[in-house]
């Protein structure tokens, strides 16, 4: 890895005359690349709309069903994101978006043949693991494909797939129960209720969509923008040091090489995790998901560790840049508040509104579709807008998805009426979606185009390992807490969880305003920091 990152950084070739436009083949694949997010978010998703059921089928809690949806997932998505986005580097990003397709499709579909807490851990692990595939690629193909001015742009697109594919799960998933438990009361073929055959139903088309993608061209790196790069000539080498520092105890042997004090440093390290997930746990009874979370911050911990070893200017430009980081969590934030809105809305329409499940996922999916893909396509643009502007224009477009959102959560939250929280519930996902399109461009900009799947990893491990493994959990947790006894059994109170949300925006603000001054002088000097 050492070798594969210093013969790449002498190997800039500077070229006079870049890209400036991209082709129509560009927007072809963007266009095949937004229908792979879809899907992609249809089979993470597609659990809001089932909780009810699910919750009831198992036995469950709201902590539970906010594990599921989060850490569950989020952490295998965080982990396997870092040696994939190392692999989309350096291997052929067509070839592993189509393998990564086909896992998680698979396991999307095994999920509905799951019958305890356990089993469908296990089927979420395998989607999270397979869709970390997905935006490493994605991100570097569009980066290869369209030119900087153009980015932001393609990038907003390519993440309207999130929004649409999000709210076409509540559609699909509704349907697909209603109509099956009606058709089949009592459980249908090999006894699989309708909650079961929802997760079959959108696992199995994705395997057909992996053969179309497979048809794509991959395109040459750096070229658009006049600096063409090589992967690594031993992709699957690099691939294979990279799940050692993810996978323990493998980390430890892989501390070990690096000296004594490395090996001490990481041990001390898991000692500090073990003991603050071991607290957590006697404070929450939940050991899922804190053993999880527990293992994602230490596998990443190992990870930067390796990385700084063996690629000092990867990890200069990405957890050596306080513009990076700060950016990267400040979008987490708002991440964490998004995802988890997204996963409970639903449930809290259904059980607090008690409004009909196939009308709320209609009205929801719908909502969730046009509002997060008119913010996301205007944030996009606007982000461009203000990056003509100044270096750092971007970061208020991000600022702007932390404070819009907040009025719209506290109105639409506290309301009985339905047409409001509709209403309320709109404007908070159309405000929150025009952050990301900025936030992803930003971190895209801040690296080498060598880095860009590596930077793209380390971004959503932002977006994963504090927004996604904590939003849906951290309401489902004060649910729990703040919730009553009633014939017995426990009853949350998502208002509260869910207005619990608005307490992370003081701390978002806080780093994005950092970022806005130091991401002019981050960008102006990459190549110098790199060489260094």
């Amino acid at each position: 890895m050492a070798e594969t990152a210093s013969e790449n950084d002498g190997a800039y070739e500077r070229s006079p005359l870049p890209v400036t436009q991209a082709s129509g083949y560009s927007w072809y694949v963007l266009s095949v690349l937004v229908v792979v997010y879809i899907l992609n978010f249809i089979d993470r998703q597609i659990l809001s709309i089932l909780a009810v059921d699910i919750k009831a089928d198992l036995g469950l809690t709201d902590a539970d069903m906010g594990f599921l949806g989060g850490a569950a997932f989020a952490v295998f998505y965080a982990l396997f994101g870092i040696p994939l986005g190392r692999l989309a580097d350096n291997w052929s990003r067509v070839k592993l978006l189509s393998i990564g397709l086909s896992l998680w499709s698979v396991m999307t579909a095994l999920s509905g043949f799951a019958y305890n807490q356990f089993s469908l851990t296990l089927a979420r692990m395998g989607v999270g693991v397979g869709e970390a595939t997905a935006s490493p690629t994605a991100y570097s193909l569009i980066s290869d494909y369209f030119p900087k001015k153009q980015r932001a742009t393609a990038l907003a697109i390519y993440s309207s797939g999130l929004y649409l594919g999000g709210g076409v799960s509540l559609f699909i998933g509704a349907l697909i129960v209603e109509g099956w438990n009606k058709a089949y009361p009592g459980g249908g073929p090999m006894g699989l209720v309708g909650w079961q055959a929802a997760f079959l139903a959108v696992g199995i088309p994705g395997l057909i969509l992996a053969l179309w993608v497979a048809t794509l061209r991959e395109p040459a790196r750096g070229a658009m923008d006049g600096v063409p790069t090589h992967g690594s000539p031993t992709p699957f080498r690099a691939f294979g040091k990279d799940l050692t520092m993810i996978v323990p105890p493998l980390t430890l042997y892989g501390a070990w090489q690096r000296g004594p004090a490395a090996l001490a440093i990481n041990i001390g390290f898991a000692a500090a995790v073990t003991a603050f997930a071991w607290w957590m746990i006697h404070l929450t009874g939940k050991e899922a998901q804190w053993m999880a979370v527990g293992l994602g911050y230490y596998a990443v911990f190992s990870w930067a560790c390796t990385l700084r070893a063996h690629d000092p200017a990867t990890f200069r430009l990405i957890w050596g840049t306080p513009a990076f980081i700060c950016t990267t969590l400040g979008y987490g934030l708002v991440a964490l508040a998004a995802y988890a809105i997204a996963f409970w809305s639903a449930p809290y329409a259904e059980t607090v509104l008690g409004l009909p499940k196939q009308e709320l996922a209609f009205i929801l999916g719908a909502n969730g579709a046009l509002a997060g893909f008119i913010g996301v396509i205007v944030g996009g643009r606007l982000a461009d807008a203000l990056r003509a502007r100044h270096p750092a224009g971007r970061i208020l477009m991000i600022i702007f998805g932390v404070v819009a959102p907040i009025i719209p959560i506290w109105i639409g939250y506290t309301t009985e009426n339905s047409t409001l929280f509709y209403t309320m519930n709109f404007l908070a996902g159309m405000f929150g979606a025009t952050a990301l399109g900025a936030a992803a461009a930003t971190t895209q900009d801040l690296v080498l185009p060598r880095m860009r799947g590596t930077a793209t990893a380390a971004f959503f491990l932002g977006t994963t390992l504090v927004g996604l493994s904590f939003g849906p959990y951290m309401v489902g947790q004060i649910s729990d807490l703040a919730g009553t006894m009633v014939d017995g059994k426990p009853v949350g109170d998502l208002r509260t969880g869910i207005l619990s949300l608005i307490g992370v925006a003081p701390v978002a603000l806080g780093l994005l305003l950092y970022a806005y001054r130091a991401v002019p002088l981050a960008e102006a000097t990459i190549v110098e920091r790199a060489e260094a």
